[in-house]
């Protein structure tokens, strides 16, 4: 997924593979209470490499009982989760994975020698896991549970009944739970999505600015975890990227107060708000052709479709003849561990969404004649 992003969308008339809100500006960031003068006299030399002390004062105040220590700033959520996988797991272990689900962590853990069991979401129970399926793949030879909570791609959110099923399993096979909650702040019509984080002392939290906060550019991410781990995780980052950009933490260090928090979450929510209906709009146009779960959270729509009325193409090949077709980049389900579905952005402008649902429908329509 990541090669055919960073191949096509910047060149594509219309992206609509994008997966977070639609970024907010500096002059907006400044609006917002960033010291633009100051940062203007900032000498650009290394930053703290595990976060300065004043990010993870503040990261750390979003979760209860976490102290700096508790606390690893990263080049985004992405790096987050990589240097989770390499602290915890080593060639031998079994890695868990929920499916569909954003696929980083299906890759990584096999790079170190580890397997990797998965386990499926079902439709049918609004994306609530198999439990039979979780069983079978969280045991004690399991190392390391990797979910994303709000999910990516579907948008869905676990019960509290859920998180405390899974969490029990964890604690009990002695398993790390890494929850990915980059998504968190991202809910359509509910109260912001619970933390896993306090539930346990095997819980791993991943979370960033790229997606409910808006502010992808500055990739800033953190773990938040047992100190012992998150000690590990930065000795994984001293050899990968080092350090975060010092301007990017003094940006983080504004986007994570609470006040402006809170304005940036209220954006993001009125954004996805306005455009749901576009898309719902959309989706109903190609009737029993095409099925909708809308997102309980998150700026993506995860569409299920009927292949017969669509030529039978896999989803991979109806991404690829709408890209050549349309100059138009959607996400095919395969690329989340589920055929038959695509994922489209809905964090965009609505003009522009509009536009580019109107460029991929013309392929759609075409393939159903």
């Amino acid at each position: 997924m990541e090669r055919m992003q960073s191949t096509w969308e910047n060149v594509v008339d219309y992206d609509l593979s994008e997966s977070g809100i639609r970024a907010i500006t500096l002059r907006e960031l400044v609006e917002l209470g960033f010291d633009l003068d100051a940062a203007l006299d900032t000498p650009l030399s290394y930053s703290q490499s595990n976060g300065t002390v004043a990010l993870r004062e503040r990261i750390a105040a979003l979760y209860p009982g976490a102290t700096p220590d508790h606390i690893e700033v990263t080049n985004g959520t992405s790096e987050a989760n990589y240097v989770v996988a390499l602290a915890t797991l080593r060639s031998g272990d079994v890695a868990a994975l929920e499916v569909p689900n954003y696929y980083q962590l299906w890759g990584v853990p096999r790079s170190v020698g580890a397997t990797v069991a998965t386990f499926p979401l079902c439709l049918d129970r609004q994306w609530e896991p198999d439990w039979d399926a979780f069983d079978r793949a969280v045991t004690p030879r399991t190392r390391l549970l990797y979910i994303s909570n709000p999910n990516n791609p579907t948008g869905a959110i676990l019960s509290r009944e859920a998180m405390e099923r899974i969490v029990e399993r964890c604690d009990h096979a002695g398993t790390y739970l890494l929850a990915d909650e980059v998504y968190q702040g991202a809910e359509l019509d509910r109260p912001l999505t619970p933390s896993f984080w306090g539930m346990s002392d095997r819980v791993i939290v991943t979370s960033g600015l790229s997606k409910a906060y808006g502010i992808p550019g500055v990739r800033i991410g953190w773990v938040v975890g047992p100190p012992a781990v998150v000690a590990t995780c930065w000795s994984q980052h001293d050899y990968l990227t080092i350090a975060p950009s010092k301007l990017s933490d003094r940006i983080a260090q504004v986007a994570v107060s609470p006040d402006v928090r809170s304005r940036l979450y209220s954006r993001t929510r009125a954004i996805l708000k306005d455009n749901l209906p576009l898309m719902s709009r959309w989706v109903a146009r190609f009737g029993s052709a095409m099925r909708f779960e809308p997102p309980q959270a998150g700026a993506i729509a995860f569409l299920g479709y009927d292949p017969p009325a669509f030529g039978s193409l896999a989803s991979a090949d109806i991404a690829d003849r709408i890209r050549q077709e349309q100059s138009t980049l959607i996400v095919p389900g395969s690329q989340f561990g589920l055929e038959n579905h695509l994922r489209i952005w809905l964090g965009g402008r609505a003009e522009f969404l509009t536009t580019g649902l109107a460029r991929v429908a013309q392929s759609l329509d075409a393939l159903r004649d």
